[in-house]
């Protein structure tokens, strides 16, 4: 689906569906019927929970950061979920490796050392892998910590804009609608749904398609050893010298009979008798579609156990493996690109740019999982090669409505440039930012696009202070 609005289109959108809420008429086997083409909602009143001084929607890699920052800055700060454990794409979507992991300093540093105490969180290169109902306790164990408000099963729903600042995000649950007032918000949504109700501009895709990258549906197996299937799990193949996982695992499948819609399949490996497996592609989805990502997640379940079933068959040392679970929510990389004050493109990665207010240094390449089946169904070919580059602060304020923060893969960049920038590692640094900036926004009443970056260096090093240096066992994990 190929997706871009600007307000004044938003707005007339809604007008128009407005507009369309007359009648039809069908004819079955009958006489002609008719039937109404919209349901027009009654005015209600919502009810209004108790304001907080920070509200952060999602609670992902940047969400769970920014929620802990901007509590441990002293701002009341509230955190909403649409799934039901912390995480995002970390828990829910089984992701289980954390690139761009160890260049990073802050609340990053206090999960991974949390991790390591639970006996989990392995390095390999500049990415950890981890223990996915590991990570759900270590998140909900440092936000409760903090005094982060936490609500689970809670999506935005819709947003009030007065005088161009945002005031209200407005909710759906099991308890109905809801009403969270704040003095600042962070949209850590990953797809940027509060901003685009708040009716912020947009990009989506790549800038003369409009195709975005494909979704994929990761599962966790076991019945399989390191020793066994060593050879085809990144991280254990190399040192081994057995060339390219990803090629060794593709030629086994084949071998099975089976070839993956993703052709550079990637099995990770967590602990001894457990892996993660990435070897799904789901092309042409739109992540604003509910009916097209649940067709994808279908489409993907349905073929990560089609080749596990494969791998079975072949016996040997597979001959155990099965899948522990697939992912609640399928992992999407690309949604909306919110437009902020500063807008980083390739440009940028190419010279490793440096901003006066850089928020972290990214150090992940350009990673463009191609759109286009028809051309490659691996990782299409760089138009740039990335230099570490800098993420300001800049491109973590939206432009278009006054007090909301972005963090994570929906803040302000191009195709190329959301491509690196979008990993876990970033997204988490990015969301510790936007916390700190919130909490002194709330507490100096400004926007975010008034404060002054100094200042929230400040915070932020109020925030790191209280990050233990070392874990329990005296050492550091990075």
């Amino acid at each position: 689906m190929a997706e871009r609005m600007d307000r004044r289109e938003f707005i007339r959108a809604g007008a128009v569906g407005a507009a369309a809420c007359g009648a039809r008429s069908l004819r079955a086997d009958g006489p002609s019927a008719t039937v109404p083409a919209c349901y027009r909602e009654p005015a209600r009143d919502v009810p209004l929970a108790e304001p907080a001084d920070v509200l952060v929607a999602g609670a992902g890699p940047a969400g769970v950061c920014a929620a802990i920052a901007a509590a441990r800055a002293g701002a009341t700060t509230r955190l909403i979920e649409a799934g039901g454990c912390l995480g995002g794409t970390w828990t829910a979507g089984l992701l289980s490796w954390i690139l761009d992991a160890t260049h990073k300093t802050g609340v990053l540093t206090e999960i991974l050392r949390a991790l390591a105490r639970r006996g989990t969180g392995t390095k390999y290169g500049g990415s950890v892998a981890y223990d996915v109902e590991t990570m759900k306790l270590v998140l909900e164990d440092l936000c409760l910590a903090a005094g982060v408000r936490l609500q689970l099963h809670t999506r935005v729903a819709a947003a009030s804009v007065r005088d161009g600042r945002l005031a209200l995000a407005v909710t759906e649950s099991k308890t109905g609608r809801q009403a969270f007032g704040a003095k600042a918000f962070v949209d850590a949504t990953g797809d940027g749904d509060l901003a685009a109700r708040a009716g912020c501009t947009f990009d989506y895709g790549q800038e003369q398609t409009h195709r975005a990258q494909p979704m994929s549906m990761i599962c966790l197996m076991t019945g399989v050893t390191s020793e066994g299937i060593g050879r085809f799990v990144r991280g254990l193949c190399e040192p081994a010298g057995h060339g390219s996982p990803k090629r060794n695992l593709l030629g086994e499948m084949a071998r099975a009979g089976v070839r993956p819609s993703y052709t550079a399949p990637t099995i990770f490996h967590i602990r001894d008798g457990l892996f993660c497996m990435m070897a799904n592609h789901e092309y042409g989805v739109s992540g604003m579609d509910a009916a097209e990502v649940t067709a994808a997640t279908l489409r993907g379940r349905r073929e990560v156990h089609k080749l596990v079933d494969a791998l079975r068959g072949l016996g040997g040392v597979w001959k155990h493996l099965r899948i522990v679970a697939t992912a609640e929510h399928i992992g999407v990389r690309e949604g909306r690109r919110i437009r902020g004050l500063y807008t980083l493109t390739r440009d940028d990665l190419a010279r490793g740019a440096r901003f006066d207010d850089a928020v972290c240094r990214c150090h992940f390449p350009v990673d463009v999982h191609s759109p286009d089946p028809k051309k490659d169904k691996a990782i299409a070919r760089s138009p740039v090669r990335a230099r570490p580059y800098d993420i300001p602060y800049r491109s973590l304020v939206a432009k278009d409505v006054r007090g909301l923060l972005l963090a994570g893969r929906c803040l302000s960049g191009d195709f190329i440039a959301h491509s690196s920038y979008r990993v876990t590692g970033d997204a988490a640094a990015t969301g510790e930012a936007a916390g700190a900036a919130a909490a002194l926004a709330a507490a100096e009443d400004r926007t975010p696009a008034e404060l002054d970056w100094e200042h929230i260096q400040k915070v932020l090093a109020r925030v790191r202070r209280q990050i233990p240096r070392q874990n329990a066992a005296g050492t550091n994990p990075l």
